[in-house]
């Protein structure tokens, strides 16, 4: 607990420097680029436009229940598409981002649990501008904002939470064991088709046990409020209260982890460089 009340402290005292740190991330990633930080939106949209080529038109699809209301597919994935894409991208660049960066620890004067945190804040950033996107997709499509999207404030929140945990666990055992980082790659692509990104997990309901197994999923949760936010007609993270505490339980227990490990070893990290 001492670890974790730390590490918290060291975000606070250094949020200024975290949000400095990570607007510069993203500029710096896409510097040699034509068109610099539209790479950041341009990537997740020809995604999603390849999901509506071959769902929308090759492969139509039933529409979808969300909160009692009938969703269109397309509308149905676009709502789940970008907090995933969020998820993945921010894991994924949060696990390398200590043994990336290992060259530059014995100059800096900052404490190294606030480089996973400006990398997912960079992350972040692109959420924030492709929700609105969505949001306005979702607009010309009939699916109106509602009271409820006020649900989004707290998603939002519960998401940075979940990856921050991740990654303090993913970064530090990454700079140990190189191989963490590509066996994440791997599972993380795998639960893009466990997770209900792609498809609604209702569809197994002749297999309860499975149905049940994966709805424990803390990514689960996270894309099913977003989609209640966005097309529902309740207050998901209370008529789902049991999700909830199952949540922030599993937030809980990783963070105490990741900042456990992160403090027992960061003082080790320049030796793997």
């Amino acid at each position: 607990m001492r670890s974790a009340i730390m590490v918290i402290k060291e975000q606070l005292n250094n949020f200024y420097l975290i949000r400095r740190l990570s607007l510069y991330e993203i500029k710096n990633k896409n510097k040699n680029n034509y068109l610099g930080m539209g790479w950041e939106l341009i990537n997740p949209a020809i995604q999603i436009l390849i999901y509506w080529f071959v769902f929308g038109t090759l492969r139509t699809r039933d529409d979808v229940i969300v909160g009692g209301e009938s969703v269109q597919f397309f509308a149905w994935l676009l709502g789940g598409f970008f907090i995933w894409m969020f998820f993945y991208q921010a894991t994924i660049q949060g696990s390398k981002s200590i043994f990336s960066r290992l060259r530059m620890l014995a100059k800096m004067n900052f404490p190294m649990s606030i480089i996973p945190n400006y990398i997912i804040f960079s992350q972040f950033y692109v959420h924030l501008f492709m929700l609105v996107i969505s949001v306005i997709i979702l607009q010309f499509m009939g699916y109106y904002v509602s009271i409820y999207y006020l649900q989004l404030i707290y998603y939002l929140f519960a998401a940075y939470c979940l990856v921050f945990s991740i990654s303090l666990i993913t970064s530090t055992l990454s700079t140990i064991i190189r191989d963490i980082h590509m066996f994440l790659s791997s599972t993380l692509r795998m639960m893009l088709y466990l997770s209900g990104v792609l498809w609604p997990l209702s569809v197994l309901n002749e297999f309860d046990f499975m149905r049940e197994v994966l709805q424990l999923n803390p990514l689960y949760y996270l894309i099913e409020g977003y989609r209640t936010a966005l097309f529902g007609n309740s207050w998901h993270f209370i008529s789902q209260w049991e999700y909830t505490v199952l949540f922030w339980g599993i937030v809980f227990v990783l963070f105490l982890i990741g900042s456990s490990l992160h403090v027992k070893f960061r003082k080790h990290f320049i030796d793997y460089l």
